[in-house]
């Protein structure tokens, strides 16, 4: 009893400290608000169409050739446009899609962004403030915890900056060291955050310090709100950045925001899962990686060869899983259906038709996994080969509810 006092106690008090750190806008000084008006224009280009999603958010049409990405000084002289098309080995097809993976609509009777241009979440002056609190990115050099010899690995108890995973990749295979490229099916759930915790499933690429990541997130200091989106991360050297917020990822699809909401297209334990198909693959001509959505590999946009370092050539890691973020001192929130996996896919959070491409583009399954959490009490991982009809799907189960810290 005591101890559920204590925890309330400590989140009335978060909770005010956040209120108050947004509040504290109005006692910014000048040189604080002229520094941040000059981040607006930056990141705010000139609309051509400003239009809403059916959830009523409002997006600008940018000009193609005048999103932020274009800002970034190696893609000053670029030759790219909207109609660019990437080359690559044909992608190991699925023979299932659910509904969510059908890209119907988000927009409005209204329509959505014309041709030619690309959809931007219009950043405010609060926007800029709460995202001053975001935690530093997940440590990049993970490889010492995972045992290759041993997919039974049982993770550590190590706190790695207030981040916790529940997360797979593939067994050691040496015939099989460079990845150029990665997919998923994943299911959509909306686990309950506060204050500055984040909880996310993701997939993710990696060669030494260039990170990119592809999934969904629950995280109310990057979006202001806690509904489930899409997001992508990039991160090389110590450049970091989530979707359009800094310059680098070159948007081409003019339906597919980066931080779109999939409002109540969630799923719901013991019903029908809904999910995403999220993809992530090298162009084998140009080299620049490709993001790929939904049952028909949509092209969403690409990050550019030229602004990565170790990521100019292959991959040498994969993972697939869940993480969540916790400042010290606060219960360590939920994660994926907020439930532990009990292997079933209509109850447990998933990663599901996980598969990865070998150096020469070509797609490969993945059966033989090792795996990694950093507090089994919290957070576990399960993984399985699963006969549904005359179909066989390779899983990642996933998730947790949390725990109190003591």
């Amino acid at each position: 009893m005591l101890q559920k006092i204590v925890r309330q106690i400590l989140l009335v008090l978060w909770l005010f400290l956040s209120y108050n750190g947004v509040e504290g806008r109005k006692k910014l000084s000048e040189l604080e608000d002229m520094e941040l008006e000059k981040q607006l224009k930056l990141l705010n280009k000139p609309a051509i169409k400003t239009v809403k999603t059916k959830s009523g958010e409002s997006y600008d049409c940018v000009d193609f050739y005048k999103q932020h990405a274009f800002d970034h000084p190696l893609l000053k002289n670029h030759n790219f446009h909207p109609q660019m098309k990437p080359t690559f080995a044909e992608i190991k097809r699925s023979s299932y899609s659910s509904t969510t993976n059908r890209l119907s609509t988000i927009w409005s009777k209204d329509g959505g962004c014309p041709s030619g241009t690309v959809p931007i979440k219009r950043i405010t002056k609060d926007d800029l403030i709460r995202q001053r609190n975001m935690p530093p990115p997940e440590p990049a050099n993970f490889d010492d915890e995972f045992s290759n010899n041993n997919i039974e690995q049982k993770g550590s108890y190590y706190q790695f900056n207030g981040y916790k995973r529940a997360i797979a990749r593939p067994q050691y295979d040496p015939k099989l060291t460079k990845f150029s490229g990665a997919g998923m099916a994943t299911s959509l759930y909306n686990p309950h955050v506060e204050g500055q915790q984040h909880s996310a499933c993701r997939l993710k690429i990696q060669n030494g310090s260039d990170i990119l990541q592809v999934g969904w997130r629950v995280d109310p200091t990057l979006y202001g709100d806690n509904n489930t989106r899409l997001y992508i991360h990039y991160q090389t050297g110590e450049t970091h950045c989530f979707n359009t917020l800094c310059p680098g990822f070159v948007s081409v699809h003019t339906d597919i925001p980066l931080d779109l909401t999939f409002g109540d297209n969630l799923s719901q334990r013991g019903g029908s899962p809904k999910e995403i198909n999220l993809y992530i693959y090298r162009d084998m001509g140009v080299g620049n990686w490709w993001l790929l959505y939904g049952a028909d590999y949509t092209q969403v946009g690409f990050w550019p060869h030229d602004i990565l370092n170790e990521l100019k050539g292959y991959a040498t890691n994969v993972d697939w899983g869940g993480v969540i973020y916790n400042p010290p001192g606060l219960p360590e929130p939920p994660m994926g259906s907020s439930f532990y996996p009990t292997g079933n896919s209509s109850f447990d959070a998933y990663c599901r038709n996980i598969a990865v491409s070998n150096e020469d583009g070509d797609s490969v399954g993945i059966y033989s996994i090792v795996w990694l959490t950093e507090n089994k009490f919290a957070y576990k991982i399960q993984f399985d080969t699963i006969s549904e009809g005359s179909n066989t799907f390779t899983y990642v189960f996933y998730g947790g509810p949390g725990i109190s810290n003591p």
